[in-house]
């Protein structure tokens, strides 16, 4: 299983994954989003990490930055493999991928399936994450997964593709237009992820562009009065679909999901409205996506008009998206923490051509709002106050 371009997996054989219990019912901790094991308390929150500096001084000739607030992309004369043993490196990368929301490397192909696993893992890590807390299990993990080295398959990888057939999930997806996908990862379990990557191993000849949007920029996009409002804000997040396809083809996972506030079957939780990323000090609107059920403090007709109203701005707002088109073994790594993400379901209008790739999740902290927190705009004019005293005293001790 160690290297990308030698994988097996299977799909739908319950056989080939590790022995579980099933543990019923939601999370105990779902509706406290200010408790558990994963919670921070304010006393104990970081500062906004600063970066060394190493990373860009290194390799910032390889890079380009997609669009002015999003995403930035390595040419394949960066290797993972040299960064991932210089915990200097990883935080100075962890830091810019929680700054410009995504980040991509190209033709990854010598990464070994531990060594993205090892990447995840750390950058949480070496950014603050409990260190407690390890990688996502997908509750639907048992019905499509990557084989490891047991023979089994390895629950921390997600087998993301097309080749999964889900009655239940196409269904659904069939009464949705494409932009129903938006979403941040696995915001229904009570302690959400930090760091996703996804890494293609299988494309089709074109399409299956994946696309995200900066959740910073979605909450400046509010007013300022309403910006206020929405950060007294909590919501439902839950995802009934994963439960209803383990009824129909699988059995759902249910034990611990990386955090011990992850477990159960009703998968549920409540958190809050806007967030503070733990990594930036920004605020973010963490309000987008098919896992986002209702708005607690308003009746039913006003959490669904707030939650359209909110939709509509991100679907409508190209100036705070970017896409990649993949190229074999590129690899993503985003921050769902503050950082939306969709894949282009074109690809089923050419028939029977598969996208396939591996997923690894980190969990982070129990999403929290510190009301110190800033926007991106004023953190960006922060940053720049700091390179600018950086560079007049370089220039002073070189005089």
């Amino acid at each position: 299983m160690s290297s990308i371009t030698d994988l097996e997996f299977t799909v739908s054989d319950q056989t080939k994954f590790p022995s579980r219990k099933n543990i019923e019912g939601p999370s105990p901790f779902w509706d406290k989003y200010t408790e558990g094991p994963s919670y921070i308390k304010p006393e104990d929150r970081q500062k906004p990490l600063v970066p060394s500096g190493k990373l860009d001084q290194k390799y910032s000739a390889f890079a380009t930055d997609l669009s002015p607030l999003l995403g930035t992309t390595y040419d394949d004369n960066v290797k993972l493999t040299d960064i991932l043993d210089n915990d200097e490196l990883l935080k100075d990368l962890a830091i810019k991928i929680s700054q410009r929301g995504v980040v991509v490397f190209k033709h990854q192909k010598d990464l070994t399936i531990p060594q993205q696993k090892e990447l995840i893992q750390k950058l949480g890590i070496l950014s603050g994450k409990p260190k407690g807390n390890g990688l996502h299990i997908h509750p639907s993990a048992p019905g499509a997964g990557i084989i490891g080295e047991n023979g089994l398959v390895d629950p921390e990888l997600s087998f993301i593709t097309n080749r999964k057939k889900s009655k239940v999930f196409a269904q659904k997806y069939e009464e949705k237009t494409a932009a129903w996908g938006w979403h941040s990862d696995i915001t229904f379990e009570p302690v959400p992820a930090d760091y996703s990557s996804l890494r293609i191993f299988e494309l089709p000849p074109t399409g299956g562009d994946t696309l995200w949007a900066n959740g910073y920029a979605l909450y400046e996009k509010l007013s300022p009065s309403l910006r206020s409002y929405f950060d007294t804000l909590t919501g439902t997040y839950s995802q009934p679909i994963f439960k209803e396809n383990a009824n129909e083809e699988y059995n759902l996972y249910s034990e611990e999901r990386g955090a011990p506030e992850n477990i159960g079957d009703d998968l549920k939780a409540i958190q809050p409205i806007v967030r503070t990323n733990p990594v930036t000090g920004w605020k973010t609107l963490f309000a987008v996506g098919h896992h986002f059920t209702k708005i607690n403090e308003v009746n039913p007709l006003e959490s669904q008009a707030l939650k359209e109203f909110v939709w509509n701005i991100l679907v409508q707002s190209h100036d705070i998206q970017v896409r990649h088109k993949w190229g074999k073994y590129d690899i993503a790594i985003w921050d769902n923490r503050s950082t939306y993400h969709t894949a282009n379901p074109d690809i089923k209008l050419l028939g029977d051509v598969y996208r396939s790739g591996v997923r690894t999740v980190g969990i982070a902290e129990r999403p929290y709002l510190d009301p110190n927190s800033i926007t991106q705009t004023e953190g960006l004019q922060k940053l720049s106050t700091s390179e600018n005293e950086l560079a007049d005293s370089l220039k002073k001790v070189s005089i």
